[in-house]
């Protein structure tokens, strides 16, 4: 098929889609109010075509930005010829329009020019509440999805351009914080209008048949890019499996991930259909959110220079099956509010522990667990009522082959796209000092390649008695896997201290931190790549220079014997030590 493309225009296209997804984020940044999107990042956004096809979503957390597709053909699907200019759509609802969880509420714009619909504009971020049992929406044990909060479906807010003002106050009735949620909510659809200017202006230079040849370029280029990335994996079925703690209901029963990832030719087949049935708690995937994260792993062992560019064209070589009723496909009424870390850390951590079979060569361990929670309670500066998050005690990245993991990145989950917020933001937004925060020795998974360190949190409660739920977290009884003989990283633990008593804590409950108590959080890192005796004995020298190994972790685990006196490797000791395991 002939295509009115040069090289010039295709690469100044392709990367305007992916600096105009960058440049909705940065909207958001700047005029969002709540700690999540402004600090945090929890969010996504992104470009389809008409016909629903992902055009551009150069990053956002996994739980996110690669299944809107999902959400975007339903409503093309059901809106049909009632899509409109002016048009913005709101939905979060994960059985309608396969959403992920009912906090993250997304923004939806069709894109018309000269009279044709051309483009879907998408936004999604996490709000601060969304009604439901406790605020946050992460209660661990709704009786079904209702008691999760208000759930969605697609619906417009704006119809041509004109606010549906009747539609929004019913949202921001059913929320605990209005005022905020509204002005978050006008963050994500005003990005949604840059986006719209930004293409539109894109259509009037290069011409519209010129913009929609480069867009079948894009996705036919990075298809045969991923399938070439896929023929270098050997061919066969390699297995993968992970677990989450507990579902939150059913306490201290784990939940299992299991994955067969097949290698045939070109393309690639991810099945979860031996995971767990879907269960009572809140930790339940749908559809989408499987995709999602099982996509985004497989992403990790193709060529880094894609990384920013894939489109509907990367995710056609990659089939992934998760068999109805269980919980990777989740059906109504389940609850899904932890599914973002539990049982989405699962899939992304069970697909790279299969896929890192198939390509030792880019091996990749699991990474520190997430250590969240969710509370409200009362500001005495101000007398009112305040919701937090926080994901700031999330230990280090797991190792990649031939890399240490990252310090200090969170969760899997968000594979670095969600960040830690500072201490002083968060002093200044909510009643709570930070007594300790720092990196913890010998708490990461030991290899030749090492785990991302673990982290100690400690924050002292000045506000009023705060009930904490404190899923989603994970860790307890789970460990990030190490690969290639490389250690699990070290299990975490949580407590609640009062001088020097302390009271343990666990994932997916519900507690309560009084007015002056500290709640601790020791979270373990990241795990290993590669046998620990194989290690650089200078690399070793080095993280016990930098207490992220004690002399005791350097000796016992990694074999390396380290003089005191002069801080120098004791290579005879060494060799010796090493030669004797």
């Amino acid at each position: 098929m002939s295509r009115n493309v040069d090289p010039i225009t295709l690469s100044t296209t392709w990367h305007a889609f992916q600096s105009i997804a960058r440049e909705m984020r940065h909207v958001i940044d700047r005029t969002a109010q709540s700690y999540l999107l402004a600090q945090l990042h929890d969010m996504a956004a992104g470009i389809w075509d008409a016909q629903g096809r992902t055009i551009a979503v150069p990053e956002g957390p996994t739980s996110m930005f690669l299944s809107q597709h999902f959400c975007v053909e339903y409503i093309l699907e059901h809106f049909g010829d009632d899509l409109h200019p002016g048009d913005v759509f709101c939905t979060n609802d994960p059985y309608h329009s396969q959403c992920n969880h009912l906090p993250d509420w997304g923004f939806i714009r069709p894109i018309f020019y000269d009279g044709e619909l051309v483009f879907m504009a998408l936004t999604r971020g996490h709000m601060m509440d969304t009604g439901g049992s406790f605020p946050g929406g992460y209660f661990p044990n709704g009786y079904d999805i209702h008691a999760e909060g208000l759930i969605i479906p697609p619906i417009k807010v704006f119809s041509k351009g004109r606010e549906r003002t009747d539609v929004l106050q019913l949202l921001w009735n059913n929320v605990r914080f209005p005022e905020g949620v509204k002005i978050d909510n006008f963050s994500l659809m005003a990005a949604l209008q840059v986006c719209e200017n930004r293409i539109t202006a894109m259509l009037d230079k290069y011409g519209k048949d010129t913009v929609l040849d480069c867009v079948e370029e894009m996705i036919d280029r990075m298809e045969t890019s991923v399938r070439s990335q896929i023929r270098d994996m050997p061919d066969g079925t390699y297995y993968g499996e992970s677990a989450t703690d507990d579902d939150g209901t059913t306490l201290d029963e784990q939940v299992w991930v299991r994955l067969d990832a097949t290698v045939k030719g070109e393309e690639l087949t991810l099945d979860f259909s031996k995971s767990d049935d879907q269960r009572k708690g809140f930790v339940n995937c749908v559809e989408a959110s499987t995709f999602s994260r099982a996509v985004a792993g497989a992403f990790l062992y193709f060529d880094p220079e894609l990384a920013p560019f894939h489109n509907a064209g990367s995710m056609r070589p990659v089939n992934v099956i998760c068999r109805p009723g269980s919980v990777c496909n989740a059906q109504y009424p389940a609850t899904v509010g932890g599914s973002p870390v539990n049982v989405g850390t699962q899939i992304l951590e069970a697909t790279v522990m299969a896929l890192s079979k198939a390509r030792p060569d880019k091996a990749i361990a699991g990474w520190g667990r997430r250590r969240g929670h969710y509370l409200s309670a009362i500001d005495p500066r101000t007398n009112e009522r305040y919701v937090q998050t926080t994901t700031d005690a999330d230990g280090g990245a797991g190792a990649v082959s031939g890399y240490d993991g990252f310090e200090g990145a969170m969760g899997m989950s968000g594979l670095g796209a969600i960040q830690r917020g500072s201490v002083e933001e968060i002093e200044i937004k909510f009643p709570w000092r930070t007594v300790n925060y720092h990196f913890v020795p010998d708490m990461s998974g030991a290899g030749q390649y090492r785990g991302g360190s673990g982290m100690l949190w400690e924050v002292e409660n000045l506000g009023t008695d705060a009930p904490v739920a404190t899923g989603s977290s994970d860790g307890d009884l789970t460990q990030p896997p190490g690969v290639q003989g490389g250690d699990n990283g070290p299990l975490s633990r949580m407590y609640i201290r009062k001088g020097d008593k302390k009271t343990p804590a666990r994932t997916h409950r519900m507690i309560e931190v009084k007015t002056g108590e500290i709640l601790g959080k020791v979270s373990g890192g990241g795990g290993g790549v590669g046998d620990p005796f194989k290690r650089d004995p200078s690399a070793v020298l080095k993280d016990v220079i930098n207490d992220f190994v004690t002399l005791e972790g350097a000796r016992n685990t990694y074999g390396v014997v380290i003089d005191t006196d002069t801080m120098t490797v004791d290579e005879e000791a060494t060799d010796a030590l090493r030669a004797s395991a």
